[in-house]
């Protein structure tokens, strides 16, 4: 969080040496969602970080803050594992080995974002993230102390408020279709206050790109 803060309050200058506005590059900057398909922008300014494995992508993020590599390095090996034991008992549970999930998404591929929202002169006019499902496996996700998440539930949009030293857990898209339907992936957006940044981080973990998803095949 404070690497995050850091980055977000360098001079303009600094974070446009990382802007891109091509989706496809594995480090960049940018801001809404996509600028290049949007007809409405969103409420907030990303940095989008490949991390998995690190020495593939490591030379490519910010070298400001000083400490950014080394810190944001750290954070997503301890992310993994945490992650890597979390599929354990989703396996488990679907009455699956521990190693099942592991196996299913081949070489696995991680990534992650840091999320500023600035304060919004209107938040009644946009959103910081729109009404979406995470398309990965599964994301764990570092909220600061402002609210700002909600999910949908019961065709209600709820509050997700902050619990300090937690993460949420959410379940993608290729979750639910390995799952056969048994985990859902979660609709869930972004609100912006008048008052407040606010600063979310999601880890999203993934399949290879050249892995085929699908439910457990059960003998007869």
């Amino acid at each position: 969080m404070n690497i995050a803060r850091q980055f977000f309050k360098l001079p303009e200058s600094e974070r446009l040496k990382t802007y891109s506005d091509d989706p496809t590059k594995t480090t960049r900057l940018s801001t809404s969602f996509n600028v290049n398909s949007e007809k409405i922008s969103s409420w907030r300014d990303f940095l989008r970080l490949h991390c998995y494995p690190l020495e593939d992508y490591m030379h490519e993020w910010p070298c400001n803050p000083p400490s950014f590599r080394r810190d944001v390095a750290e954070y997503c090996t301890s992310i993994r594992g945490l992650v890597l034991r979390v599929l354990e008992a989703i396996s488990e549970s679907l009455g699956l080995e521990r190693d099942y999930i592991d196996k299913k998404i081949g070489k696995h591929g991680q990534h992650m974002a840091m999320n500023y929202y600035p304060p919004c002169p209107q938040p009644e006019l946009t959103y910081g993230l729109p009404g979406h499902t995470d398309p990965n496996l599964i994301t764990i996700l570092l909220q600061d102390e402002v609210p700002g998440l909600q999910v949908l539930r019961d065709g209600k949009w709820i509050a997700v408020n902050p619990v300090p030293n937690t993460f949420i857990i959410n379940i993608g898209d290729q979750m639910q279709v390995l799952s056969n339907d048994r985990y859902k992936s979660v609709l869930h957006r972004a609100v912006v206050n008048s008052e407040k940044e606010r600063i979310s981080i999601p880890t999203f973990y993934c399949p290879s790109q050249d892995t085929v998803i699908g439910p457990p095949r059960r003998d007869g």
